[in-house]
This record gives C-alpha cells, structure tokens and sequence, in this order.
C-alpha cells in the first residue's frame, strides 16, 4: 500500500463537544487537601480550581483555534506493515532557503505538534545567511493530538518509526535529520538506525534518560565509572536523575502497566486530565511562566483530540513490552553524527560520556 495524498487540514472542534466539555466542568467535584502540601503532593487545589473556572467561564477555544490554523498543517493516509493505513496529521512549515535542511520535529508525552510553534520562525527565517534554515515537519504521533490511533496492540517504537520515514519521503525529503524529546528520543533514535546514512543523516536529542553503566552490557563504562573523578556538576547531574526515578516516575509506571484502568478517569474528567497534565507542565519546564490560556489550551488538544486522551498513553506500554522482549536483540546501534543539548535544570542528567547509554 501506498503513501496516501497530503490533504490540506483546519481544526474545528464542534459546538456540541464545547458544550459538553462545559458541562462536565460545572460538575466538578473537586477534592481536599493537605494545609501544606504545596507541590509535594501533586498539583495544588489552588491553582487548579481557578484554572477550572478560567476553563468554565473564560477561555475561549475558538480563539485558540484560530491561532492552530495559522499553522499550516495536512493529514495522509500512511501504511504501517501489520496495523492497516492510519491518517496522520502533521504541521509543514517551509523556508524560503532553497537550501533549507529538512528537520523532522518529534514530541512525545505530555507534549503534541504545538511545542513546535514559538521555535518555527527561528528555525525557518533565522534572520541570517550566516545561520542554518530548516524546513520543518512536526507530526502528532499516532494516538496523540489529531492524528489516528493504532487499533492492535504491539504499536511500538519502530512502527512510529516507520509512520515517520514515511512521511517525510512522501513530502519529498529523502534525506533529512531529527530533533526527539522525550518519546521523540526513542523514536528518533529507531529512525537513525533502521533508516541511518539512506534517509537521516544526523539527529539531536534533549533526553539524557540514562541509569549508570552495568558490568554486563557497558564493561568499559562500568569501570571508568567506578574510578572517574566526576565533577560537582556532574554528581548533581546523577542525583537529579536518580531523584527524578525514585520520586517522580510513578505516571510512568501507571501508564505503562495499566493505561486503560487510567483512560477511564482522563477520558471521562476534563479536570482529572488538567491536573495530570499540568502538573508535568509546570514542574518539568524549569520556571517557565505558564500563563492559564496556554495550560488550557494545551491540554484541550488533549480533551479534543481525535482518539482521545487515552489513546496517548499506550505508548508507555507497548514500548515498556516491546524493549524488554528479545525484539531489540542483534540491533545494530546509529552511527549517523548524534547530539545532545543538555541544560542546567534538567529533570535527568548524564556526563557527557555517558550520553550514550541514553540509547538504550
């Protein structure tokens, strides 16, 4: 089966759905709370009551919708080897550089298309001759935003892979490079082995998710990391990722053993959604003043989003599965040029080294 044709795409949520999002809001039943819990227990009352009234009352969705459109995206129909044809929407932003690099942008969870959208016009009118431009694509992951859900299970990191390669042939770039967060690093990371030097031809990652080196898999590692000197820096770098594990991970293991058991109360809550996703929102992104249209409207790509906000969260599951199965034994790792952009406030954080074991 062929790659279908691009089809031009608008959102538009319909006035049935808003109302019913608005009357599921005005039965909330909101829970209590500690006196000084802060953020120690999850997103405060506080501020989640006053975004549900915002959310009630004040935000305007069309507005919002409006402002998507001014993105220009498509659907196709691309076929993936074992689960039938899936319709897959995506933001393509051209430069006007005819020797603009083609960048495949990939997100991952709790994030969709529209992380995207402040970094476009710096990537594809950079405003010098001196600064690489980038024709930019930015695809919702199947399940997520406003492309198709996978219907079988077993929808992992290579055929997202797959539904991705795909689509940046059909748009014409049969050679091009990645950026994956996230998810997007997993993804990102099968693209440039199954497609490496014939389709992608280098990839940059912001995910240093990385435990230390094992004797068995990284001997060489494992022994230099027993006797490097490491610097201050680089200790807080391991602590943080430690602590990120041992304090913070719970979502993801909720959502990689029993995600339909979750689907139900995020399904059916616009609330229970706005607190599971904001509080990843606020504590992840290092101080970034989020205002409360933008909260809302973020995760309204969830409540509205074609397969619903269940759909997103099987990627933990099939991937967690598909990892700990002998289905990435004998795989050959990228050799293809690979960075890493790693930042002060990171949530998990390797030397520089280590950046390596991220991969696997």
């Amino acid at each position: 089966m062929s790659v279908g044709p691009e089809q031009p795409f608008k959102l538009h949520v319909s006035e049935a759905d808003i109302d019913a999002l608005r009357k599921k809001l005005e039965l909330t039943r909101l829970p209590d709370e500690l006196e000084d819990a802060g953020w120690d227990y999850g997103a405060p009352l506080v501020h989640v009551k006053r975004l549900v009234e915002r959310w009630k009352d004040g935000f305007d969705w069309r507005k919002s919708e409006d402002e998507i459109n001014k993105l220009p995206q498509f659907t196709r129909d691309i076929p993936v080897e074992g689960f039938g044809t899936l319709n897959i929407h995506y933001v393509h932003q051209q430069s006007e550089q005819v020797n603009a690099i083609p960048l495949l942008f990939i997100h991952g969870w709790p994030g969709h298309f529209l992380e995207v959208r402040k970094i476009l016009p710096l990537l594809t009118s950079p405003g010098s001759p001196d600064q690489p431009s980038f024709h930019v694509v930015a695809f919702s992951l199947p399940g997520f935003g406003f492309s198709e859900a996978p219907k079988q299970k077993g929808f992992a990191w290579r055929q997202y892979a797959e539904v991705a390669n795909k689509l940046m042939v059909s748009l014409g770039y049969h050679e091009y490079v990645i950026q994956g967060g996230d998810w997007g690093h997993y993804i990102a990371g099968y693209l440039s082995t199954y497609y490496a030097h014939t389709h992608v031809k280098g990839w940059l990652s912001n995910y240093t998710n990385a435990l230390p080196p094992s004797l068995a898999k990284f001997p060489w590692l494992y022994l230099t990391h027993l006797v490097t000197p490491y610097k201050a820096s680089e200790k807080d770098g391991w602590a943080r990722s430690q602590k990120f594990r041992s304090q913070e991970a719970g979502y993801s293991n909720e959502q990689a053993t029993k995600p339909q058991t979750l689907g139900y109360s995020l399904a059916d809550s616009p609330v229970g959604l706005l607190a599971w996703i904001y509080e990843k929102l606020v504590t992840w992104t290092d101080s970034y003043p989020w205002e409360d249209d933008e909260v809302l409207e973020w995760v309204s790509i969830y409540w509205f989003s074609r397969a619903g906000p269940a759909a997103s969260l099987r990627i933990y599951k099939e991937n967690t599965q598909y990892y700990t199965t002998s289905a990435v034994a004998g795989v050959e790792w990228t050799s293809i040029p690979l960075g890493f952009s790693i930042f002060p406030k990171e949530l998990t954080k390797v030397p520089r080294k280590n950046c390596a074991l991220a991969l696997f």
